[in-house]
């Protein structure tokens, strides 16, 4: 009876119909075609960066660095040959010399590394650029390039939350995709791009949101352009604010800007921080104000002493630390010839500030820009 009743079943089971998900068909890494000229020349630049770095074991995925040998560019590629599928590949490291003092990036690194993508964009055989870089300064160095570098070739910024050795490391896939966007012609007009975890951001728009996980990159107000999926690089939409060719401060020679620094809002901030930066002659304060965008007040606060600043010739510019949504032109910031940051990060709008100041410190002036860009 069992025998009978397990053929019963197992026949009522076969004529049922299935439900279960469809499992797309596996489509297998482009091919090297038989000629490689065909193929787009992309530049892969290093500046450094977790993506660049090694653990002392597969688990070390936090404290990386320190005397481990760095990663270079030759080695992703060595430890990448489905690349060869998709593009020639020219390596340039630009990364800052290892007999400085400190490790900190400086404005001379970026201003050189600015210069250097010009000079290879004029070559004609050259079709896009992958920039690696470290996560925790990457979209504000990719807006500074997005603003100065006077190219209509894709440039993709790029990096990783975990050493190049990390366990499940997202490097390799990043740098992957990174190639694959940079390679792909409707990149191209879009301005500086950031591309990790499968998304594309314009640099304009990108912020790292979270410490240490992968889907750290996003657009906060505004969401990618579109994805590195596995069958095709796909854009949904295009950055709608001036940046590139179509930048004043593109193709300048901008090896100093004026100083400027940020200033935090909170509940009974004082003045005396704004006051010490007049002291020390920033020409332009950015204070990620409260709410949607305002300094605190009271008879030490921040009003005040961005008045003694204004007074002095410092411009003002406003940003929200909500970190979502646009800073306002209203009557009342007009008034007060405070500069509205938009939706822009404060690090973000220091960087526009500091071109902008290169060019004039009209309060109307300034506010145009942050307007267009």
């Amino acid at each position: 009876m069992s025998r009978i009743l397990f053929s019963a079943t197992l026949a009522l089971v076969l004529a049922l119909p299935a439900f279960a998900q469809e499992i797309p068909t596996y489509a297998p890494p482009p091919t090297m075609p038989a000629d490689a000229s065909k193929l787009p020349t992309i530049v892969l630049m290093s500046m450094g960066g977790t993506i660049a770095s090694r653990g002392d074991t597969r688990l070390n995925i936090t404290n990386y660095g320190g005397g481990m040998p760095r990663v270079d560019p030759e080695h992703w590629v060595a430890d990448l040959p489905e690349l060869e599928g998709i593009a020639n590949i020219v390596l340039d490291d630009q990364r800052a010399p290892r007999d400085r003092p400190t490790g900190t990036e400086t404005h001379e690194d970026c201003a050189r590394v600015a210069r250097r993508l010009e000079e290879l964009a004029a070559d004609p055989s050259i079709d896009g650029f992958v920039v690696t870089h470290g996560t925790n300064t990457m979209s504000e160095v990719a807006y500074y390039m997005n603003l100065t570098v006077k190219t209509d070739k894709p440039i993709v910024f790029v990096g990783s939350q975990r050493p190049w050795t990390g366990m499940s490391g997202d490097g390799p896939r990043n740098l992957y995709d990174a190639v694959r966007v940079a390679a792909s012609p409707e990149a191209r007009g879009k301005g500086v791009l950031q591309s990790t975890n499968q998304l594309i951001n314009a640099a304009r728009d990108v912020d790292k949101t979270i410490a240490y996980r992968m889907n750290t990159f996003v657009g906060v107000d505004v969401g990618a352009l579109g994805y590195a999926d596995p069958d095709k690089v796909v854009f949904f939409r295009e950055p709608v604010r001036r940046h590139t060719t179509g930048s004043e401060f593109a193709g300048l020679d901008l090896a100093e800007l004026p100083k400027v620094e940020i200033a935090y809002g909170y509940r009974q901030a004082p003045g005396y921080l704004i006051d010490a930066m007049v002291e020390h002659g920033v020409k332009g304060i950015v204070i990620d104000g409260v709410g949607a965008g305002s300094a605190t007040s009271g008879v030490e606060g921040q009003a005040e002493a961005v008045k003694r600043a204004q007074a002095k010739g410092v411009v003002v510019v406003m940003t929200a630390r909500t970190h979502g949504g646009r800073v306002q032109d209203t009557p009342r910031r007009r008034e007060a010839k405070i500069v509205p940051g938009d939706n822009l990060l404060p690090e973000k709008a220091r960087i526009l500030l500091q071109l902008a100041l290169t060019k004039t410190t009209d309060v109307a002036e300034v506010t145009r820009i942050f307007a267009e860009y």
